[in-house]
């Protein structure tokens, strides 16, 4: 994953330096604030490739003498089934209707969408 985190990082620092240049030299606050977000949005997933790097130590695509033997293995874990991604996406289209229908129905949304989220996040939190 240190590889995924120094192209990730990279990307975040363009975005950023592009955001530096077009805020100063266009006075655009839409554009700026999209170029942030992108940004942004770089960072979270090198932080997240540096993380499991620091966590889980090099793997054989990291190392530039592993052989293709050195990759064996389980890959990850992978749930089998799971009704939280369609509760997820039904609550992100909820909110997303709603900051065009109205705040109730936004509200609704939120709702749901957080309780997808917690079920994705804590679906196999007991189970060791």
């Amino acid at each position: 994953m240190k590889a995924e985190a120094l192209l990730f990082g990279g990307v975040a620092l363009f975005f950023a330096g592009a955001a530096a240049l077009y805020g100063v030299w266009s006075g655009d606050p839409t554009g700026t604030a999209a170029l942030v977000v992108a940004c942004l949005m770089g960072a979270l997933i090198a932080f997240f490739c540096a993380v499991q790097y620091r966590r889980r130590g090099p793997r054989a695509q990291d190392c530039t003498t592993a052989e293709v033997a050195d990759a064996v293995g389980p890959v990850a874990f992978f749930p089998p089934s799971s009704v939280w991604p369609v509760v997820t996406g039904f609550g992100f289209v909820l909110t997303a209707t709603g900051v065009v229908f109205g705040l109730w129905l936004f509200l609704i949304g939120c709702g749901v969408l957080a309780r997808g989220v917690l079920g994705l996040v804590f679906q196999y939190a007991t189970d060791r």
